[in-house]
């Protein structure tokens, strides 16, 4: 697809960042096979936690081991971000510097985060307006030739309503249903990968 000119996005969900998947994703993007991200507000706080703070949810994520203080990890990485303004400004202050948001804001490839309910925070990129969401999320998703959905049955099923039939889809999730679920809602053209993020995204990113 890539080789062919093609559009690839990503649809993520925090589970690339838990399992340690985030250097691959983020390598994926830096080489330029990312054209877009599409998620919600748990990849960006995660993926900014376990970028300034080394945990995922207080989790050393090498390890699996629980950080002394950890559980307060989560809100520090938030704060963060409203101190610095955005994803963007904390980027451009420098006290982000690696990570998959790092990536998105240095080469300049474009992210929507659309809120939800559940959300802490919600960061300050995070659209909590639902159908302006889907608004930016149509707006991404035009000329797309590939979607790659990782770890998010929300997401990824809400992003496959939005698709025509011959953009190409491959959802990986560690859940069956989640896969099973995407394809029984309309996305019948969707290959679906049952597999832990963290042991995918490394393997595709390797052989990248």
């Amino acid at each position: 697809t890539k080789k062919g000119g093609g559009k690839i996005v990503l649809v993520g969900g925090p589970a690339i960042i838990h399992t340690g998947a985030a250097e691959s994703v983020s390598a994926l993007i830096h080489s330029g096979y990312i054209d877009a991200v599409l998620a919600g507000n748990a990849l960006a706080v995660h993926d900014i936690e376990y970028a300034t703070l080394g945990t995922s949810l207080g989790m050393n994520i090498r390890d699996g081991t629980l950080a002394v203080r950890g559980h307060r990890n989560h809100m520090d990485a938030i704060n963060a971000v409203f101190k610095a303004g955005s994803i963007e400004k904390m980027v451009k202050s420098k006290k982000l510097t690696k990570g998959i948001m790092y990536e998105c804001v240095k080469k300049k490839i474009p992210f929507v985060l659309a809120g939800s309910l559940r959300d802490d925070g919600p960061l300050p990129d995070v659209i909590t307006d639902v159908t302006l969401a889907q608004k930016k999320y149509k707006e991404i998703l035009k000329d797309a030739s590939m979607v790659i959905m990782v770890a998010t049955m929300l997401h990824s099923i809400a992003t496959g309503n939005m698709l025509p039939a011959n953009v190409k889809v491959i959802v990986i999730d560690i859940n069956q249903p989640t896969v099973t679920k995407l394809m029984d809602r309309g996305t019948w053209q969707a290959l679906g990968i049952v597999s832990d993020a963290g042991a995918f995204l490394p393997m595709v990113s390797k052989e990248l």
